[in-house]
């Protein structure tokens, strides 16, 4: 199975957290300094939120969690067959979770990722494990 992610700036993380939470009868699956997200089963949705003074309600990133390696691999052959330009594939640590992951820049500047998370990480920063070329930033 996989979910559309859903990654929004908000101005007050633990005002966000309630609402969210009252909204699909859900609590965050990880809580952080200025991040949170949730796995939300109905609607299946990946909801991540970002603490971003000054840009509240604004969206952060569109993604697509899957749960192998292998689909982030074939979405990227896909991707670049259909002549998109691709980040090219990553081993990252990001947001606080290890991913293998690709971005792609869609219309009005809103980036799209593609990934699977293999486990947590103390890390929110965007690190780069393993790559060739990497062009883009994370989700800050």
């Amino acid at each position: 199975m996989s979910r559309v992610q859903l990654a929004i700036n908000v101005e007050n993380l633990d005002e966000a957290i309630d609402f969210y939470s009252r909204l699909f009868d859900a609590v965050p699956a990880k809580v952080q300094p200025g991040y949170a997200n949730f796995a939300i089963a109905e609607p299946p949705l990946k909801l991540v939120l970002f603490e971003n003074q000054g840009k509240g309600g604004s969206i952060n990133h569109l993604g697509v969690e899957v749960q192998t390696t292998e689909e982030v691999l074939t979405t990227e052959d896909r991707l670049t067959r259909a002549g998109m330009v691709t980040t090219g594939i990553d081993e990252t640590q990001c947001c606080y979770a290890e991913k293998t992951e690709i971005w792609v820049d869609g219309p009005d500047s809103i980036r799209w990722e593609w990934y699977v998370k293999h486990a947590d990480s103390d890390q929110f920063e965007n690190v780069v494990i393993d790559s060739s070329q990497s062009k883009r930033k994370c989700c800050t």
